[in-house]
């Protein structure tokens, strides 16, 4: 649910939490599909009706807020590399944003419950998940 609080202000509550081996920024690969463990996506009881039509082999878009990201940052060395360029972080996938959303592609390996066991998924243990949106081919954005 989002709540307005004030003219431009917001708050987001979490449906979930993500379970992970990976517990480190700094040991974590920057994307999922480079090298990132199967993760669990654990949900909170009171979404339990959203979580029911998810299927193994599913693709989806699992948004996260990074909780352990930086807000002030706005602009980075993409990928850390202090030979490239910098750029603004709206041009990159840097954690570290104004607003330290994260966007995860992932397929869904298991099903138990209110937990999704997930592929592909870069996120460290505990990190709140905001949302989970399906991957629509262009036959499903009709």
């Amino acid at each position: 649910m989002v709540e307005a609080v004030g003219d431009d202000v917001y708050l987001l509550r979490p449906v979930g939490r993500v379970a992970s081996p990976l517990t480190d920024a700094v040991s974590a690969p920057r994307q999922g599909d480079e090298g990132a463990p199967a993760a669990w996506l654990v949900f909170d009881a009171h979404v339990e009706r959203a979580v029911r039509d998810l299927r193994i082999g599913a693709e989806l878009l699992v948004l996260t807020w990074l909780d352990r990201a930086r807000r002030d940052v706005l602009a980075v060395h993409p990928r850390g590399d202090e030979s490239r360029p910098e750029s603004g972080v709206f041009s990159t996938r840097s954690p570290h944003r104004p607003n330290p959303i994260g966007l995860h592609r992932v397929r869904v390996l298991a099903v138990d419950g209110l937990r999704i066991e997930v592929a592909d998924l870069e996120a460290l243990d505990g990190t709140p998940i905001l949302d989970v949106k399906p991957v629509l081919g262009a036959a499903d954005e009709r």
